[in-house]
């Protein structure tokens, strides 16, 4: 005997809301139908899923891993029926989208409206997060696609290529290295490099690019870090620092409110490319190759 699909929808839901009043309710069933379902489940699965206490319910191990499973299958049943109703009809209905930081701001302004002409149908949910989030999210069903940025780990996933995205050296306006054509590597590095926090990948791909290791503060002196690429212009252009920045960011004006001088570096490939990712096997990569092809326009 297997679990039901309902009685996964429960577990879900009992998880997220944490009562079985509540979880009954998002269910729109009655507290003692929820709680049936739980405990079939649990005679399924020969084990209990959940503790019952007063502050609430706690999920077993057993829980947990039930939980975690069955978010992944309830996530590919929508999947299922969507790509069900909306055969023939590419990009049409819900498609959930994960955009990386250092991308959203700078090409979905531009994408979006293009996305909205072609595909009128198209439903489509954002969500802004750090690459290596996403992909859990891609892996775990919760996400048909995502725009990121590679080098990455792609195991497990399929991806079709957007657009390569230079890396630009970004100065103070008033610094020497803004008198030059060009900036390289090294004498940027003897400037004091500024990157972004730990979990943003365009950190890992501007040092990689440039054959650094990460920036270190002597003994007794701050290292500075910043949490977003507005932040990070501003940093530089108050004189705390170099730093690099993607060309889309630079295109679409991010470095002109602020008193830096970007520059190309002296580097053989210093770029980033841009792709859209999606789960290996899934229905939905035809989709994910068009969403590609409308975002190279």
């Amino acid at each position: 005997m297997l679990p039901t699909l309902r009685q996964l929808q429960y577990l879900k839901l009992l998880a997220d809301h944490g009562s079985f009043g509540r979880a009954a309710e998002a269910a729109h069933v009655t507290q003692p139908t929820l709680s049936s379902g739980i405990q079939e489940l649990e005679k399924t699965l020969n084990a209990p899923v959940v503790d019952r206490a007063r502050s609430g319910v706690i999920l077993t191990a057993v829980g947990e891993e039930a939980l975690r499973r069955a978010t992944v299958i309830l996530n590919e049943t929508e999947e299922l029926v969507e790509a069900a109703k909306n055969a023939g009809q590419p990009l049409t209905g819900r498609f959930r989208l994960g955009v990386i930081p250092t991308v959203a701001p700078f090409l979905l302004p531009r994408a979006l409206p293009l996305l909205r002409q072609r595909f009128p149908k198209l439903r489509l949910y954002l969500r802004e997060d750090l690459t290596q989030r996403l992909i859990a999210a891609l892996k775990a069903g919760q996400l048909d696609a995502a725009l990121i940025a590679l080098p990455f780990d792609m195991h497990g996933l399929d991806w079709a290529h957007v657009s390569d995205d230079e890396l630009l050296a970004a100065v103070p306006a008033d610094h020497p290295l803004a008198r030059e054509k060009s900036a390289a590597p090294e004498a940027l590095e003897k400037e004091g490099i500024i990157l972004l926090e730990d979990g943003h990948c365009l950190r890992e791909h501007a040092l990689a690019a440039c054959g650094l290791k990460p920036p270190r503060a002597a003994p007794g002196e701050e290292s500075f870090a910043a949490t977003s690429l507005p932040t990070l212009v501003q940093m530089v252009g108050s004189g705390l620092g170099v730093t690099f920045l993607p060309a889309m960011a630079v295109d679409a004006g991010l470095a002109e409110a602020a008193q830096v001088a970007v520059r190309p570096i002296d580097a053989p490939h210093p770029s980033r490319e841009i792709v859209v990712a999606w789960r290996a096997g899934s229905n939905r990569g035809a989709e994910g190759r068009l969403l590609a092809e409308v975002l190279r326009e």
